[in-house]
């Protein structure tokens, strides 16, 4: 509940907190459970080395590992393995856990250029929630329609199923869905001509990751936003570091989230460095919030 309501930094307090009282037996599923919910934390504050090893304590516990671990390898760009992880999953599920292996197969699949296939999941998903009558499970419905149906094209139809699962998120008090829902919904009035509004989407999801820390929807939404010219002669991969850096994310942790080597990180920080006529990284993050470059 705390990670559905945004309150990711005392989830991740209770997850650890389990894993530590529940340390034996091994192959118990409380404890595999434990880890998936500490390994779903990492995964979307960005911190992908942290939830990998957490998927592994999940594994090693007898907890299914996916959906988050689709996602985790689709948000390293591994396609291939996510796709396998997924297929295999919903293979394999109960009605119990179905409903999200289908949420996760819509994104998979779209990814993947297999909207056929997104289309199917998301019929599958629809009925469910049509059969549940869940208040969660028709938010995630409709958003996995509304996504499959911008990427057939249909904005104007993906709109509705959006504003939809956008109004019973918000009911849900559901900060991250809601982030999500609004960078679709800015795509969408995007490829209607509606710049203005488009933004305004965008510039509200990108609030509600800073203020969440999912640093990494964070930088997947930039390739949405038009960047403006950047000061002192920044290229656009420094400013991308110089963002990441502001977010207060180590060395390593922007080689993660830019898939560079930490050498490379190390770089582009002392260029940046040598720009900005700075010689901190607490320097360095104000210089971006006072030029707006976050």
């Amino acid at each position: 509940m705390l990670h559905l309501h945004g309150a990711w930094r005392d989830a991740m307090e209770q997850a650890r907190l389990a894993c530590r009282r529940l340390s034996e037996p091994v192959a118990n599923p409380a404890i595999g459970m434990a880890h998936y919910e500490l390994a779903e934390l990492h995964r979307v504050r960005g911190e992908f080395s942290a939830a990998d090893a957490a998927y592994r304590r999940a594994a090693l516990a007898g907890h299914e590992v996916h959906p988050g671990l689709a996602r985790l390898r689709l948000a390293q760009g591994n396609l291939d393995s996510a796709r396998a992880g997924i297929d295999r999953a919903l293979s394999e599920s109960t009605s119990l856990y179905r409903p999200r292996m289908l949420e996760a197969a819509v994104e998979v699949a779209i990814v993947d250029g297999n909207v056929v296939g997104a289309r199917r999941f998301a019929e599958e998903l629809d009925a469910v929630a049509s059969r549940a009558e869940s208040t969660a499970l028709t938010a995630m419905a409709a958003q996995a329609f509304g996504a499959v149906l911008f990427a057939e094209g249909d904005s104007r139809q993906a709109l509705d199923r959006l504003r939809t699962a956008w109004r019973l998120w918000q009911d849900l008090d559901a900060p991250y869905p809601c982030a999500q829902v609004r960078v679709l919904q800015g795509r969408c009035c995007d490829a209607l001509g509606d710049q203005d509004t488009a933004m305004m989407e965008f510039e509200s999801a990108a609030t509600l990751f800073r203020e969440l820390g999912a640093t990494n929807d964070l930088e997947q939404l930039r390739r949405y936003v038009p960047r403006p010219s950047t000061p002192a002669g920044l290229t656009p991969r420094e400013v991308e570091v110089l963002r990441v850096v502001a977010a207060g994310r180590t060395n390593r942790e922007i080689a993660e989230t830019l898939v560079l080597s930490e050498k490379t990180v190390a770089r582009h920080l002392s260029n940046i460095f040598a720009k900005l006529d700075v010689s901190s990284r607490s320097a360095a993050t104000a210089y971006a919030y006072e030029h707006k470059l976050m």
